[in-house]
């Protein structure tokens, strides 16, 4: 199956209005990056163990670890959660920048180090979401 059949059956398999959400999300990242990446993981490890939410990324960028190894992963994540959705902004060095920077004007979410998290579209200012989308996706 290919990414974006991942990305669909996904989406698809969202409850509304969850699945309209992300379907909009997912529209969002592309309108702002129309040739990224596309990434997806079903959320388990090796052993077929549900270790994470399955998510959908975006772009791509190099980890660098302290051991001198490295690896790629996406820039931009998105993920259907319990409560509502996750946006991840991955490889900003100042753990702070995206609370300080968007939490006070992106509306009712949760902001930390690299994610945003929402209960619904509704609550928050879709502006200030691309703003924080466009800070990392190139």
């Amino acid at each position: 199956m290919t990414t974006q059949a991942q990305i669909d059956t996904y989406i698809a398999s969202q409850p509304e209005p969850k699945r309209s959400e992300l379907q909009a999300l997912h529209d969002l990242v592309l309108q702002v990056s129309p040739a990224c990446q596309l990434w997806f993981s079903d959320g388990k490890n090796s052993d077929g163990k549900v270790i994470a939410n399955p998510n959908i990324g975006y772009g791509c960028y190099t980890i660098q670890y302290a051991d001198g190894t490295s690896r790629e992963f996406y820039q931009i994540g998105l993920s259907a959660n319990t409560t509502g959705i996750s946006v991840y902004i991955m490889g900003i060095k100042d753990k702070t920048y995206l609370a300080a920077t968007f939490g006070d004007t992106i509306g009712k979410a949760s902001v930390t180090g690299y994610c945003i998290k929402f209960k619904t579209l509704k609550h928050i200012n879709l502006d200030v979401l691309e703003a924080a989308i466009r800070l990392s996706i190139v």
